[in-house]
């Protein structure tokens, strides 16, 4: 199985939606992109949204365990600015926004999954309002 198939296999598996799976480790590289930048401008939306696109940032990790070493290499340094400029636009938070529970079903730590421990240091409105209430 060729590394793009092998992509597209793991993320039809996790239930993403045929144009996800197709657009491969690029799309998903493109998607963490647009999250970065929608946090830098302030996050318009809320929580279930913001979770939403940090699990974009998952997939992205599992599909680089199964990509080959060039895709890795091709995509490698835009993810680690997208990754810098997060790191830079977050805060960490000792628990995981999608509770403990999953987090240790999942096994995430915050170490290598700091994008669920991290919430942005200026929130837009609606998400500001629903992590109060977490």
């Amino acid at each position: 199985m060729r590394a793009s198939e092998a992509v597209r296999a793991l993320l039809r598996s996790k239930g993403c939606a045929d144009e996800t799976a197709d657009a491969g480790l690029e799309g998903l590289v493109g998607d963490w992109e647009r999250t970065v930048r929608e946090v830098s401008w302030g996050y318009p939306l809320g929580l279930d949204d913001y979770l939403n696109d940090l699990d974009i940032r998952q997939l992205l990790e599992e599909a680089l365990e199964v990509a080959l070493a060039a895709e890795r290499e091709a995509v490698g340094p835009r993810i680690r600015a997208a990754d810098a400029l997060m790191r830079s636009l977050v805060a960490p938070r000792e628990d995981c926004l999608w509770g403990e529970a999953v987090a240790a079903r999942e096994g995430w730590t915050a170490e290598r999954n700091w994008w669920y421990f991290s919430v942005p240091r200026s929130p837009g409105a609606l998400l500001s309002g629903d992590l109060e209430n977490i």
